[in-house]
């Protein structure tokens, strides 16, 4: 709006005329002048500048948007984009449509909890074929740490979609679209990565999974600073990829445990501190996300898996378009599966703190 041209303004054609002549073209040139610098320049009287330039200001400020109004937008952007279905119903509502494509997700939570579990039927569900709900592509799967199984991948999908893999030959045709990178240290992994970006449009490729990134990183730096400077440039080439292909990219990452001395690692985190010394019990020690601030946020959707009093829990702990929910689960057969659909929503230091208690 800046570059809108003065004499498509509807200003009084004499004094359009004579914005033109004194070379002011645009509403950049007019607004980058005070008012007495403008009646210098034009030689008119400060009325009629006046009077100008608050119709030039008019017609290019954006009009007032309601907080309801920015809300819907973003929603509906988010809905536009294009998502891959986690087939979890509450949690696809909360992230208006599952997984989104061109951005980070990441998976965070101790050994065991159901990460992998995650990422196996991510695979199965960008695999499938468009007529039943999947994204018909194939799927790079980097297998840092050697958990990918082909056994349970067919086991979650002849669960879970009997219709597809019961009939002869689909389950290793499904499977055959999967494709799996296991590299054993950062300058293999960067090497893959430079390949990723070529096969991404060659080979038709939906999904983009890298479990896990913490194993990587730190199985190779013991040193705080070395370890940021490896990751930030990791970091930055994975999320241009997944910015340069559009598709969804799910990362996982491990936990380390935190003193309640330690800063938070988000601003709204911070609890004063005679909370946390009335309540040591509580605030002393827990588990956060390992990897630190800057890849915390450079991910836009944060999901913690977690286990309390023998349950496990799905927590939407990041999201520009949620609130923080937590959902109940359980591993079967078929994979992850919700307990409850609806969410209980969470607020203070629980939403990033992660508990591992007694889960099997």
């Amino acid at each position: 709006m800046a570059n809108k041209l003065i004499n498509q303004m509807g200003l009084p054609k004499s004094i359009a005329n004579i914005f033109t002549a004194r070379n002011i073209i645009t509403a950049k040139d007019a607004l980058s002048h005070t008012e007495f610098e403008l009646m210098e320049l034009l030689d008119v009287g400060k009325e009629e500048v006046t009077s100008a330039m608050a119709h030039v200001s008019e017609v290019v400020c954006p009009p007032c948007q309601t907080a309801l109004l920015l809300l819907e937008q973003r929603v509906r952007n988010e809905t536009l984009a294009g998502h891959l279905p986690t087939r979890l119903k509450g949690l696809d509502e909360a992230l208006c449509g599952g997984i989104p494509f061109g951005v980070l997700t990441e998976l965070v939570g101790p050994a065991g909890i159901g990460k992998t579990q995650f990422c196996l039927k991510l695979s199965l569900l960008a695999s499938l074929p468009a007529s039943c709900g999947g994204l018909d592509g194939r799927v790079i799967y980097i297998d840092i740490e050697s958990k990918f199984r082909s056994k349970r991948l067919i086991e979650i999908g002849i669960n879970s979609f009997p219709e597809i893999f019961l009939k002869k030959g689909m389950a290793q045709e499904m499977a055959g679209r999967i494709m799996i990178l296991r590299p054993t240290s950062l300058s293999e992994f960067a090497e893959s990565l430079y390949q990723i970006k070529v096969s991404l449009l060659q080979k038709q490729v939906k999904l983009l999974i890298i479990d896990s990134m913490a194993a990587l990183v730190l199985g190779e730096h013991e040193c705080g600073t070395t370890r940021q400077q490896a990751l930030g440039w990791h970091v930055s080439f994975i999320k241009s990829l997944a910015e340069f292909s559009r598709i969804p990219v799910v990362l996982t990452n491990q936990v380390r445990s935190q003193s309640g001395d330690e800063s938070r690692i988000y601003s709204f985190q911070a609890q004063s501190r005679s909370i946390i010394k009335d309540n040591p019990a509580t605030y002393d020690s827990h588990l956060v996300a390992a990897l630190g601030i800057n890849w915390a946020h450079a991910v836009t959707i944060r999901l913690v898996l977690e286990a309390r009093s023998g349950q496990r829990f799905i927590k939407l702990a990041k999201s520009p378009i949620s609130p923080p929910l937590a959902f109940p689960f359980k591993i079967t057969s078929s994979g992850v599966v919700l307990l409850d659909d609806d969410g209980i929503e969470m607020k203070g230091p629980e939403i990033n703190t992660i508990q591992c208690q007694d889960f099997c």
